[in-house]
């Protein structure tokens, strides 16, 4: 098994939000960048490509379901956990059609997170055996 850290990238408008979740994600041994934007986030995809996505669905511009579909026109593989402080939302049923790997609520435990990210992490290794 390689010793490169597992890239993550966190997009999120809410700036404290934002810096709690990369500084979390660090202390774990994560490598942790970070987009203000969906607009920001597709840059940061396209120029160095992360293992795995935490999305906030709700941003301004460019929300979380516009970019998961700009993902989708070009990555179909790269998993996406979408950031959600609504347990239901029409905008979340619209992601579902594109991959999202699971939803991570605001305000729920940070634990709950690290879980959804490593179980996410197996199930997409296991899918690309």
């Amino acid at each position: 098994m390689s010793d490169a850290k597992i890239k993550v990238l966190v997009t999120d408008d809410e700036a404290d939000f934002r810096q709690v979740m990369v500084f979390w994600l660090n202390s774990k041994g994560y490598e942790v960048a970070q987009a203000d934007s969906g607009e920001t986030a597709l840059k940061a995809i396209k120029d160095n490509p992360p293992d795995i996505v935490f999305l906030d669905l709700n941003m301004p511009g460019m929300d979380g379901v516009d970019v998961l579909k700009e993902i989708r026109q070009f990555n179909n593989d790269l998993p996406v956990i979408i950031i959600s402080a609504y347990v239901e939302s029409a905008r979340l049923k619209e992601a579902e059609p594109y991959g999202v790997s699971g939803i991570f609520y605001k305000g729920g435990d940070f634990k709950d997170g690290l879980n959804l990210l490593e179980t996410t992490l197996r199930t997409h290794k296991k899918l690309k055996k």
